[in-house]
């Protein structure tokens, strides 16, 4: 590390090219006056570096062992926390997350070990399109011990080291109170995904007639009076031949179904105007319910948050057919594809949002349609897909250890059902005793039942007796990981037909 140091206080008397030591990110040092900031990697940690020609000229702010070095040169060899991830972000702006609610298609980089960003950034210079680096729900956080804050800074070092000046969002995921909300945007997560399922009235979606009318009847007269104006056996011409229609009874449903969850979506965005003033992306998730959600009700949705005044960046209904976790979309393409186009065309008529796919990783066979009827005014949530290929990655150089972190999954796979639908069937997996070596990474690449199982059960993992061996193992491989992540989000997006730059 004394090399490193030495080396950098060099280079604030060096204005040409120069061949940095390995140890240090290539592309991360960064001139401040009288001083150079730079991340770097030990054996066993990942630092940031700070050399300053005097103590005077120490960038303020940063923390760590102070190096004493030739000429009056002082450096500081700073651990990744809270503090120093504060200290990039003042003196390097462009380290913060930022709100991406004015850019065309945006795709959220869920990384629940704080490792996967420089993999994704390599994939992501190459396209037309802005990466949520920092992505995570109440849900994720619980099972990995992380917190927003800590999402935010991992993402912080890691854009200074790739030197990722571009912008990207941060997104807390899935929240459901303003409390938790608060939490996130505390933590600098510009994006919020709010997720209506406990305020909606998903079950009157079954109800026969006869109940909605009287749940109808219930509801202000003045709301009957303008669903009853608005919506009552309308025709919505939405462009290229597509028409939506509401009939009477669909128009109540809609009311009972949505209007008290709508009223909470108009309260948070007022929340975040107060908060963040037009400096934040709002997403409407409607995907966590058990029907799809038809256009017509879609349509009801947006036309009524748009008479809120309540401006989304993106909205992700729930789409027909299976979007289990970890493996391709289940169902019918063709349907897909018929309906797919009619929330296209409502997005578009409605102000041009995105459409957010949802558990939108590996779904490769719907990518082109999703592509193409989106025309890129797109969202995809990608989460479990990088820890999947950091599992790989075990797999290919540390076959014993993911041995052990199969066996564990295992034994944690029914507790971790509670939480994930998915439909795997442990039964079908070969014996792990039947495998060689060179045959595990295969089962992770291939096997759909072995990677819903290693998909689910990453909490346990991550906090249990083989966490320190996993990052340990995730700390020598780091290069390995980020080609795997590079080569896997480059089919992603290239499937979805993202223009590439340049």
């Amino acid at each position: 590390m004394k090399k490193s140091l030495d080396f950098l206080a060099s280079l604030l008397k060096n204005s040409g090219s120069v061949n940095l030591p390995p140890e240090i990110y290539p592309d991360s040092p960064h001139r401040l006056p009288g001083a150079i900031v730079a991340a770097a990697k030990t054996a066993d940690s990942h630092v940031v570096l700070v050399v300053a020609e005097s103590s005077a000229s120490l960038p303020d702010g940063f923390e760590g062992d102070r190096v004493e070095l030739d000429g009056g040169a002082v450096g500081l060899i700073c651990p990744k926390n809270a503090v120093n991830a504060a200290a990039l972000r003042k003196h390097f702006p462009w380290c913060a997350p930022r709100s991406l609610r004015k850019e065309r298609t945006t795709i959220g980089c869920g990384d629940r070990l704080g490792l996967a960003t420089f993999g994704q950034l390599r994939a992501a210079k190459k396209y037309a399109l802005s990466p949520v680096l920092a992505q995570q729900s109440m849900r994720e956080l619980s099972m990995t011990g992380r917190t927003f804050r800590g999402v935010v800074d991992d993402a912080v070092f890691q854009v200074f080291a790739a030197d990722f000046q571009s912008g990207y969002g941060a997104d807390g995921d899935h929240l459901k109170k303003i409390s938790d909300i608060d939490v996130a945007l505390d933590a600098g997560m510009p994006m919020i995904t709010l997720d209506l399922s406990e305020v909606m009235n998903a079950a009157a979606g079954d109800w026969p007639d006869s109940e909605i009318n009287c749940a109808f009847a219930a509801l202000p007269e003045a709301d009957q009076t303008r669903t009853a104006q608005m919506y009552f056996d309308k025709t919505f011409d939405l462009g290229s031949g597509v028409q939506v229609k509401l009939d009477a009874a669909t128009a109540r449903r809609c009311a009972v179904m949505y209007n008290r969850a709508l009223d909470f979506a108009e309260e948070v965005y007022r929340h975040l105007q107060e908060r963040r003033g037009d400096e934040f992306d709002l997403e409407i998730s409607i995907d966590e319910t058990t029907s799809p959600t038809l256009p017509s009700h879609h349509l009801y949705i947006v036309s009524e948050l748009k008479r809120r005044g309540v401006v989304v960046s993106s909205l992700a209904p729930r789409f027909i057919g299976e979007f289990q976790k970890a493996v391709d979309y289940i169902g019918d393409l063709s349907e897909f594809d018929r309906q797919f186009k009619v929330h296209a065309r409502i997005a578009k008529a409605f102000g041009g949002y995105k459409i957010s796919v949802h558990s939108g990783s590996d779904k490769f066979a719907v990518y082109p349609t999703v592509g193409r009827e989106t025309e890129g005014y797109l969202h995809l949530k990608t989460a479990g897909t990088s820890w999947l290929v950091a599992v790989l990655v075990i797999a290919q150089n540390d076959p014993a250890l993911y041995r052990e972190m199969h066996r564990f999954a295992e034994a944690h796979f029914e507790e971790m059902l509670k939480l994930y639908h998915i439909t795997a069937d442990l039964t079908r997996i070969p014996n792990l005793d039947s495998l060689s070596d060179a045959d595990l990474p295969g089962l992770v690449e291939s096997h759909p039942d072995a990677r819903q199982l290693m998909h689910i059960t990453y909490g346990p993992i991550l906090t249990g007796p083989l966490r320190a061996r996993f990052f340990a193992a995730m700390h020598r491989f780091e290069e390995e990981y980020a080609q795997a992540l590079e080569k896997h989000f480059n089919k992603h997006f290239s499937l979805l037909n993202i223009p590439r730059k340049g």
